[in-house]
């Protein structure tokens, strides 16, 4: 396997998922700090949910107020002009950020399906960031089934991010049998560490596959995360034993391939939400 500090071509930028949601506005941040240590153009990316508006013109529909929690006829008017008060406070966000810390920013607006509109617009080097959960204040659209859909299918690395009162601990990466994304995961846990010297865990799965061969490739791969990093080889890569890792490590941020055997179980889905911390997941 490669070393991670192998050239990884030219950054892409970092799309940023909004819909006028806390969430999204913390995602906002995050990608801003990300943008600002490594040089790359932010575009945000507000997508009128059609499917939602749809369902305002029929005569039948209802929402339920978020505070109050009072049923009431759903009016598209009111709800298109909603949501483009939420488009212009994204747009005024991205223009202050831009001023603020001098990197470029743009807002594409789209109508359609968040997850297609979202996978139009990401090329393979972009990075996707996004509230990894969570319901928007706003307009009441569910986030868990968008980040669902796009860790899944996006062609680039997505941060699902979370606000987390966790102190900046460890950089858990979860490996697996496939050395390319290996690699990249290894790539994107040394981008997420470089900044804080974050100490790294690498996990990897003990087997047949993890020849002595293997395991000495892998620690000199590693050996580029400095002599805190911690290489633990685990007999299962079950979600129980995964969350148990997470814990004993202190993770602060996991990492983990959509290539590893962990990410293909039925487990791995409420294992993510049920996690108070950012998910890198790499292709």
């Amino acid at each position: 396997m490669a070393s991670p500090t192998g050239a990884a071509g030219p950054p892409g930028r970092i799309l940023v998922l909004l819909d006028g949601s806390r969430l999204s506005r913390a995602a906002l941040a995050a990608a801003a700090d990300i943008a600002g240590r490594e040089g790359r153009e932010v575009l945000g990316v507000f997508v009128e949910e059609d499917n939602l508006l749809r369902s305002a013109a029929y005569p039948f529909t209802r929402e339920v107020g978020g505070t109050s929690g009072e049923r009431r006829p759903m009016d598209r008017i009111l709800l298109e002009q909603r949501l483009s008060r939420l488009a212009e406070r994204a747009r005024s966000a991205l223009t202050e950020l831009e001023a603020q810390r001098g990197f470029p920013c743009d807002l594409s607006v789209i109508r359609g399906h968040v997850v297609d509109e979202v996978l139009a617009l990401a090329r393979p080097q972009d990075l996707l960031v996004l509230g990894r959960s969570g319901w928007s204040e706003a307009i009441g659209m569910r986030l868990g089934s968008t980040a669902r859909g796009l860790m899944h299918q996006a062609p680039g690395v997505v941060l699902l991010w979370c606000e987390t009162r966790k102190p900046v601990q460890r950089v858990v990466v979860l490996l697996n049998d496939h050395d390319d994304a290996n690699e990249r995961a290894l790539l994107a846990a040394q981008s997420v560490c470089r900044h804080r010297q974050q100490p790294v865990t690498v996990v990897v799965p003990a087997g047949d596959g993890l020849t002595a061969s293997k395991l000495a490739d892998l620690k000199a791969a590693t050996a580029v995360f400095g002599k805190g990093c911690r290489l633990r080889q685990l007999a299962s890569m079950g979600a129980a034993t995964v969350a148990r890792v997470l814990r004993e490590e202190g993770a602060s941020q996991l990492v983990i391939s959509r290539q590893s055997a962990l990410f293909c179980q039925p487990g791995i889905e409420p294992l993510l939400l049920a996690l108070n911390l950012p998910v890198t997941v790499t292709p």
